[in-house]
């Protein structure tokens, strides 16, 4: 096994770190694997909702400081080190399907920015987080730092960054860091039931529903061309036919589209 994994279960892709002796710290090595990973998951039809964890009972510990004598010795390690960490960090945030990070153990600095990228943070009740490049004298990067602003607000943001404390999960839940608290021993099955939810309703939908999310956040105008054709691709496609004869026979909706949503930026 690799430091981290990808595994299918349909409907389900696992993404895990797999370094439970380091607390799954990341490595420049991660980061590079983790923009393939997604590609691998783009490509699954039957990969519908993608998990990200960490193995032994932690999330992620952070970048591992370990290896930072090496990746961070000259200016070239270094603007090589930020590149695949920028680039892993997109490539987890553009995955076109649905993503929930399972928060439990540690979550600290670039843990936290890892699950950041996610659409959803569910977060067992005993897990540690922190965002602490402040204690190491580093500047979190762009994309996560972004995507924090976009969750719990400038002013917080701030206060996390600038103080690199402890955050209890309740107060995560309380200002936007995560999303649903779960006792540690439910973590693992409540994640695996939402995603199983998500897997049975419209992707048709929910694809679309990320793209204008995202698009929305970064500025898009809603009045766009894009976003117009988006939806008008929805009401015309398979999903919404289906949808309708479900609700008229008064029965579960099959609904089939496993493709690409239509661009919206």
């Amino acid at each position: 096994m690799s430091d981290i994994d990808l595994t299918f279960a349909a409907p389900l892709a696992r993404i895990r770190l797999n370094r439970p002796s380091r607390r799954n710290a990341v490595s420049r090595a991660m980061w590079r694997a983790l923009p393939g990973i997604c590609a691998d998951v783009e490509a699954r039809a039957d990969a519908l909702v993608v998990v990200l964890e960490g193995a032994g009972g932690h999330f992620s510990a952070g970048a591992d400081i370990s290896e930072f004598d090496v990746v961070y010795r000259d200016l070239a390690e270094t603007s090589d080190t930020i590149d695949a960490m920028q680039e892993g960090l997109t490539a987890l945030a553009a995955l076109d399907r649905p993503t929930i990070a399972a928060l439990s153990g540690v979550a600290i600095g670039a843990g936290v920015g890892l699950a950041l990228c996610c659409d959803l943070r569910f977060c067992a009740e005993d897990a540690h987080l922190a965002i602490t490049p402040a204690k190491l004298g580093v500047i979190y990067g762009h994309v996560e730092t972004r995507r924090l602003i976009d969750l719990v607000g400038s002013a917080r943001a701030k206060d996390l960054l600038f103080s690199g404390r402890r955050v209890d999960p309740a107060e995560a839940l309380a200002i936007g860091l995560v999303d649903r608290l779960f006792p540690a021993e439910e973590l693992q099955g409540n994640v695996g039931e939402y995603a199983a939810d998500l897997a049975r309703l419209s992707q048709k939908s929910i694809r679309g529903a990320k793209r204008a999310i995202d698009a929305i956040a970064r500025g898009m105008n809603v009045e766009s061309g894009e976003f117009r054709a988006a939806i008008e691709d929805a009401a015309l496609g398979e999903d919404f036919l289906e949808g309708r004869a479900a609700f008229a026979a008064k029965r579960a909706p099959n609904f089939t589209f496993r493709g690409a949503t239509s661009a919206i930026d």
